[in-house]
């Protein structure tokens, strides 16, 4: 018998997302994508980088893409940000940016971690990439589940 898969997010949980993307995209030019699906057998960076580029995250003109990619049954998570924000910030910026998100993961529930790493982010990210007067919204708001 087939059983019914059990959706990975709610409409409630996508909501929760897209309306913390949208707020942290008003602070900073950066492009924010979530991807969460239920395993990940393998790196979750390397996982990661296989839906940044499906996902056309490197077709911002600034190239500055970010992508929360999460296990959610595994328990496994990697963020990746594209060249453009790598020639800002250094390799302890991401892995404070990842502590930040595992201490989120912590204490809250998966969504409500996203969310919190999401403002993070925007917050920090206005600082390196502020909005700019041509700022058009380049990726969907939108969190991808497989």
């Amino acid at each position: 018998m087939n059983w019914p898969r059990r959706q990975v997010l709610s409409n409630e949980e996508r909501r929760r997302l897209v309306e913390a993307i949208e707020a942290a995209e008003r602070l900073t030019s950066v492009e924010i994508r979530v991807v969460v699906e239920q395993r990940c057998k393998g790196d979750p960076y390397e996982r990661a980088k296989s839906y940044f580029e499906r996902l056309g995250m490197t077709q911002t003109a600034q190239r500055n893409g970010v992508l929360i990619y999460v296990a959610r049954k595994s328990r496994r998570f990697a963020i990746l940000g594209d060249e453009g924000i790598h020639r800002q910030v250094t390799c302890d910026f991401w892995h404070q940016l990842a502590a930040q998100m595992r201490a989120f993961l912590q204490k809250d529930p998966l969504v409500p971690a996203l969310c919190n790493t999401i403002a993070h982010m925007g917050q920090v990210f206005a600082r390196y990439f502020p909005p700019r007067p041509d700022d058009i919204n380049e990726l969907p708001d939108e969190a991808s589940t497989y």
